[in-house]
């Protein structure tokens, strides 16, 4: 009899969430001209949506693909958020410039709330007079060419432990040596950032500060790994009440462990006021803007900042610089185009320099050439529409989602010519100057902010690489340019390569 009660009411349920799901489908149909919403995929299921075409972990090629039948504007209904994914050049033209500001909210996850202060951080935080506030601060405070001119001594010093790293590897030999580039990349990455914010080095030899580099390392795992993961309450609110996976639990326990740390490095600071450690750290400048305005540069704000440094300003710059070089070893004469573009501008005579960058435009092309093709968001960070507007003719309801498939468009072949090759040349002759074809950090006016950053690191390292290496694949296959999972598309497999120091590097160690 229980059975049967149980039965009957898994039917009325079914049966209720596929009327739901026609009712949405009716009303769909039946919208006033001028409100047409953008096409969908046919099958969508009762409660979910379309959730279940969201199996792949390449979401980007699955929205591509998607976007080959139902066009470069389209939407899904994914559980209980209408999703719009924007797909061309034009359509994302008119997001951020007609629609910039309806645009310029975030969508707001459950993640954010513990991890990103309440949404408070100058990536989560909705569009308004907060948001501005952080905004200003990443320009003058700590993205502006002053305070990174000021900050190239720490690229420099690290780019050069880098260099000894590797030198140890082939050192008297004069053959070339086996290294794994990843995990260097990564710690090179992390030991910049951290440096310019806190004065520190986590990653290395002859650490100062062992425990606090173990807890710092432990933390950054932690956020990694729950930070980038899809929680489907985000989609199932449903889901809320029973913390399904226990993330809920996991981001409120993370979020405390990170203020902690956090909150460890502004006391440290306040402690050793003037000490030559913490000269010109980004802490220390924006502490001593507290003084004068305690209301406007609160402990608050200064953790939300340095926590998106660590978290955006590290693992896309690694992942990028891995990309690069192992499009360079699948190329050679494009390595050894740079390799004469350095030898020639740069010379022996010094280690290239951030200001050595503006005259290297092969380089630069690389760079350009090598985000087009895997940009470290692929799908950029989601905007949510705060009112009614239009896009591609259609109607985008209040509340909607917006992904811009950046990795679609870079390889549109109505975009780019032979757009899947691996060719900087299109940045000399001018091709990649059209506005909303390149979008590696974003459009308008919620553009990543620290843009110019990412550009000297990766500059400035893989120029370094060229300059005092020489490279090939550890084997006669080409390297493996498979993506592996994650929202910052980084590469399937570890990039291992062959490279022996060259005479220019004994000069300078």
């Amino acid at each position: 009899m229980e059975v049967t009660w149980l039965f009957q009411l898994l039917v009325t349920l079914i049966t209720v969430l596929f009327f739901i799901n026609y009712l949405r489908k009716v009303r769909r149909s039946q919208s006033p001209a001028d409100k047409i919403l953008p096409p969908s995929p046919p099958f969508s299921l009762p409660f979910l949506g379309h959730l279940h075409l969201l199996r792949e972990p390449l979401l980007h090629r699955t929205f591509w693909s998607l976007s080959q039948r139902l066009g470069p504007v389209f939407s899904l209904q994914l559980g209980s958020r209408f999703v719009l994914v924007v797909s061309s050049p034009s359509a994302v033209e008119e997001c951020f410039t007609t629609n910039d500001v309806v645009l310029a909210n975030r969508p707001q996850f459950i993640m954010g709330k513990d991890l990103a202060y309440d949404y408070s951080s100058v990536i989560t935080a909705p569009y308004g007079d907060h948001w501005r506030n952080l905004r200003r601060i990443c320009s003058i405070e700590i993205f502006s060419s002053t305070r990174l001119n000021a900050s190239s001594n720490t690229r420099n010093d690290e780019t050069q432990f880098l260099l000894r790293r590797l030198r140890r590897t082939s050192s008297g030999s004069g053959l070339f040596s086996r290294v794994e580039l990843r995990p260097m990349f990564t710690e090179l990455t992390f030991n910049i950032v951290i440096r310019m914010l806190a004065g520190k080095r986590y990653y290395g030899e002859n650490l100062s500060c062992v425990e606090e580099a173990k807890e710092f390392r432990e933390l950054i795992g932690e956020i990694v790994e729950y930070g980038g993961a899809t929680n489907p309450a985000d989609f199932l609110p449903v889901l809320r009440w029973v913390d399904y996976q226990g993330i809920a639990k996991r981001s409120e326990r993370l979020g405390r462990k990170t203020d902690a740390f956090l909150q460890g490095l502004i006391d440290e600071h306040r402690r050793k006021k003037g000490s030559p450690e913490f000269e010109n750290t980004m802490i220390s400048h924006l502490l001593s803007l507290q003084e004068s305005s305690p209301d406007y540069y609160t402990d608050l704000i200064i953790k939300g900042l340095v926590l998106i440094m660590l978290v955006a300003g590290t693992d896309t710059t690694g992942i990028t610089i891995e990309w690069a070089m192992s499009n360079l070893l699948n190329h050679p004469y494009v390595l050894q185009k740079a390799k004469t573009e350095l030898d020639t501008y740069v010379g022996a005579d010094h280690l290239i320099n951030e200001s050595d960058l503006l005259n290297l435009t092969y380089l630069n092309a690389i760079i350009s050439e090598t985000l087009r093709l895997y940009p470290a968001s692929p799908l950029l960070v989601p905007h949510e529409s705060s009112d009614e507007c239009k896009i591609g003719g259609y109607h985008i309801p209040r509340g909607t989602m917006v992904l811009v498939n950046a990795w679609g468009i870079h390889r549109d072949p109505k975009v780019w010519d032979d757009p899947a090759s691996f060719r900087p040349e299109r940045f000399e002759d001018g091709q990649g100057d059209a506005h909303y074809k390149l979008l590696p950090f974003g459009a308008g006016r919620r553009a990543c902010p620290g843009m110019a950053l990412g550009i000297r690191t990766v500059g400035l390292v893989l120029g370094s690489l060229i300059q005092c290496f020489e490279w090939k694949r550890a084997g006669e296959e080409e390297i493996d340019m498979g993506e592996g999972k994650g929202i910052t598309m980084p590469k399937a497999h570890p990039l291992i390569a062959m490279c022996k120091a060259r005479d220019v590097l004994d000069k300078f160690f």
